[in-house]
Order: structure tokens, then C-alpha cells, then sequence
């Protein structure tokens, strides 16, 4: 969880900004690959290179999704939206995520069908080798700017790489290192066709290659659609998060217990957190709105990413007989 103990509201503009670079530079890359290919593969007759072409166009599609969900989630808080928009950032993810299964599994998985079952006429190779090496390349430079976004979010939160990957909100950089990554292992699988149908002289190769990039789409389209429908659902904020918010509430002077402990990601930078606390009987009425003031301002200044906090007065003896315990 992008929650910064040490951030500022200057370290969240400039992730963002990152985010969106990111974006921008995964997209022109996709865009400008999948018309090569396209070509490479209606000149070569190949399969394996019209199912990377399909990718690729479905990638280009996914980072203009996903570059509408940062702008459409960047929109202050309103009336008719008092929580803000950051949800809305997961909506168009996981557009892009059916996009990538629609526009490149489903394609992939059909050509290769397609040619394994009718076959193919296998034409000249060498375009496809040459536009095969060119987008390793743009692909490569793709993956390594958002690795190093990613790297150094996980390092600011002390988190291992993978770590931070698996778990982090900002599902735009996730999708973008996930796709560029399954990008190069297309190239790779489409080089393996040509070579194996060039060699042989079969298109069997070739179908195979199709069929295995299809697969591999099916799987990013998977993780990446699980991981956003999780954020649309609703997702707490990690344990050790929520043990340490609970430790600053029953810090605060006048507070006896935290009864219950809500807390839900936004948004990358942007979390709510609830909670019902137990003051000491004796407190005034005055004590206690100081003491959920204080409360506020100890987590917001923990953790800056924490927009909200709402702090519920409540009886011990109420909760326990909600539970369906002996109050006394």
C-alpha cells in the first residue's frame, strides 16, 4: 500500500506524475510496435506475428484506459462525490485488463486455433526478424522506466520488489510492467515460430507460438482484473498499517480502548480510516472531541495518505452487548 509514513503531498503529485510518464511512454511504444508488426505479419504470413500485433493494439488500448483512469481519479472530492473519485481510477483498470483478454487473448488463442486446424503459407521471415528485434528493444526501454518507478516506490516503503508489486494500489504501474513483460516473452515466443516453421518449413511452429502468447495474455488479463476488482470491492489497509493506526488512538489521552477498526484504500496515495473508540467515562465532552482531534492529526501526520479519519465515541459496554456478551 502506497502509504507514506515520511511522504509529503509533493512525494504523492510527483508518483503520480511518474504514473502518467510511465503511461504515456508504455503507450507510444505499443502503438508505434503494433503497426510494424501488423505489416511483418501479413508480409510473412506468420500467425505468431499477427497475435503480437493483436497485443500490442491491445496493450496501446489498455495504457489509453489506463491514462484515463489517473485523470479521471485525480478529481478533487465534491458534493455529489464527498469521498472523491479515486475509485474510478479502478474502474477503467479493469477495462484495460478486459481489453488485453478481449483484444489480445481471445485473438491470439483463435489464430493459433486457426492455423494449427488450416494451416498457413509461410512467407518471407525476414521483416519479421528485423521488426521482432526492433520492438525487444522499445519494449525493453518500456519495462525498464516502469521498473524503476516501481523500484523506487518499494524502496521508500522498505518493501522487496515483487512484494510491493503484488500488493501496491497504483494497478496502472503494475499493469504496465506486467504487460511490457509479457510482451517481451511474446517476442520471444513469436521468434521461436518463425525460426521452428522456417526450419521445418511447418506452420505447426508457428500456431504453437500463437497459442502460448494467447495464454500468456489470458494470464495478465487475469492478475491484473483480480487485482482491481479486489480495489473495487474494497481493501483494508495492510496489518501492519492498521496495528500501528490502532496504537496511535490508544495513545491519545482520555482513550481507554479502539472497539473497532475500519480502514479502506482509495486510491495509491489516498486511504480512509473509521474507527469506535472507548473514552474514559470521566472525560467532558469537550476532552473528547480534543482527544479525536488529536487522534486525527497523530495518524494524518503518520501517514499522509490517509485523507479521512472519523473517530466514533463509543460505549465499551454498548459494543460487548452488540456482541451478545454481559455487559456487567
Amino acid at each position: 500500500m502506497d502509504v507514506r509514513a515520511d511522504g509529503s503531498g509533493r512525494d504523492a503529485e510527483e508518483a503520480g506524475g511518474e504514473s502518467v510518464f510511465t503511461v504515456l511512454v508504455a503507450a507510444a511504444a505499443n502503438l508505434g510496435i503494433a503497426l510494424a508488426k501488423a505489416v511483418a505479419g501479413v508480409i510473412s504470413g506468420s500467425s505468431a506475428m499477427l497475435s503480437e500485433a493483436a497485443h500490442s493494439f491491445a496493450d496501446t488500448v489498455t495504457e489509453l484506459l489506463l491514462l484515463a483512469s489517473l485523470k479521471r481519479s485525480d478529481k478533487p472530492a465534491d458534493e455529489e462525490h464527498p469521498l472523491g473519485y479515486g475509485g474510478e481510477r479502478y474502474v477503467w483498470a479493469l477495462l484495460a485488463a478486459v481489453a488485453t483478454f478481449v483484444g489480445g487473448a481471445v485473438f491470439s488463442l483463435y489464430d493459433g486455433i486457426h492455423t494449427l486446424v488450416a494451416g498457413e503459407e509461410l512467407g518471407d521471415p525476414l521483416v519479421s526478424y528485423v521488426v521482432l528485434g526492433i520492438a525487444f528493444v522499445l519494449e525493453g526501454l518500456s519495462l525498464r522506466t516502469a521498473v524503476k518507478q516501481a523500484r523506487g516506490e518499494a524502496a521508500r516503503h522498505r518493501a522487496p520488489f515483487g512484494t510491493y508489486l503484488r500488493h501496491t494500489p497504483d494497478t496502472a504501474v503494475k499493469a504496465v510492467v506486467l504487460e511490457d513483460s509479457a510482451a517481451l516473452a511474446g517476442l520471444l515466443l513469436a521468434a521461436g515460430g518463425l525460426l521452428g516453421g522456417q526450419l521445418t518449413g511447418s506452420g505447426v511452429w508457428d500456431g504453437v507460438a500463437s497459442l502460448c502468447i494467447g495464454v500468456l495474455l489470458l494470464w495478465v488479463a487475469w492478475v491484473l482484473g483480480r487485482s482491481n476488482a479486489e480495489l473495487l470491492v474494497g481493501r483494508p489497509l495492510p496489518k501492519p498499517i492498521r496495528d500501528e493506526v490502532r496504537t496511535i488512538v490508544l495513545g491519545v489521552e482520555h482513550v481507554e480502548a479502539v472497539l473497532e477498526l475500519t480502514t479502506l484504500v482509495q486510491g495509491p496515495r489516498e486511504a480512509l480510516v473509521a474507527a469506535k473508540v472507548d473514552f474514559r467515562d470521566a472525560s467532558t465532552a469537550a476532552q473528547i472531541e480534543w482527544a479525536c482531534e488529536d487522534a486525527s492529526r497523530r495518524i494524518r501526520e503518520r501517514f499522509p495518505a490517509v485523507r479521512r479519519v472519523f473517530l466514533d465515541p463509543t460505549p465499551g459496554f454498548a459494543a460487548r452487548r452488540t456482541e451478545g456478551l454481559n455487559p456487567w
